[in-house]
């Protein structure tokens, strides 16, 4: 239902009477919410040139532009707890990106600060209350950062990401977001005329494809 209320760029409003006609309940403000707004939907259009995903206050993948899966790699195969990016990271999912020991401990510190503030937000998401203990029987370095009560927030950062074809492609990363619903927008980008910007009008071209 979500899928089909973000396809159709509805409203709020228009979401939750959807969810009414199907007979669901609609999103409460105890559960986390999937709905992209219209209005964030213009604005992740307007950005076609830059490497996007869209994630909800959990950080399960909501939505990527074709740049982000050529750079990133293809995420429709993804299921499940594999499409939260913090659940890939924790549990050493398969990536592209490489981090300095720096980068992960900031990395590391925002997601168990972001969803620690989720869990507080959202009460009755028993979806995100599943991860966080999964998350915690799974992966030591969460369950310690978890106790820990640790402090930290997703700020600019630099990534590079080992593209098969491309080799290092180097990008800055900046995470948005978005007020009322919590959606998380990380968006990649370049300085113009330096070599990721050229990367990026190459990949814009070939997609997900294999180069021979």
């Amino acid at each position: 239902m979500a899928s089909l209320a973000r396809a159709l760029r509805l409203t709020e409003t228009e979401r939750d009477h959807l969810y009414l006609l199907a007979g669901q309940a609609p999103p409460t403000t105890g559960r986390v919410s999937r709905h992209v707004p219209p209005s964030v939907q213009r604005l992740l259009d307007q950005l076609q040139s830059n490497p996007l995903s869209v994630h909800d206050a959990a950080w399960n993948l909501i939505a990527c532009n074709r740049l982000w899966a050529a750079l990133m790699g293809d995420p429709s195969g993804w299921r499940g707890k594999e499409r939260n990016i913090a659940w890939r990271y924790f549990t050493h999912l398969p990536t592209r990106v490489t981090h300095t020991p720096e980068q992960q401990t900031r990395l590391e510190t925002a997601f168990v600060c972001d969803l620690r503030s989720s869990s507080a937000r959202y009460p009755n998401d028993a979806h995100l209350a599943a991860l966080i203990t999964s998350l915690r029987s799974t992966s030591e370095r969460f369950d310690d950062l978890w106790a820990s009560h640790a402090v930290g927030f997703h700020t600019t950062d630099t990534k590079t990401v080992n593209h098969p074809d491309l080799g290092s492609v180097t990008v800055d990363c900046d995470t948005l977001t978005v007020p009322g619903n919590d959606l998380r927008i990380a968006i990649c980008s370049a300085p113009p005329a330096t070599t990721t910007a050229d990367q990026f009008t190459l990949l814009g071209t070939i997609g997900t494809q294999t180069l021979t």
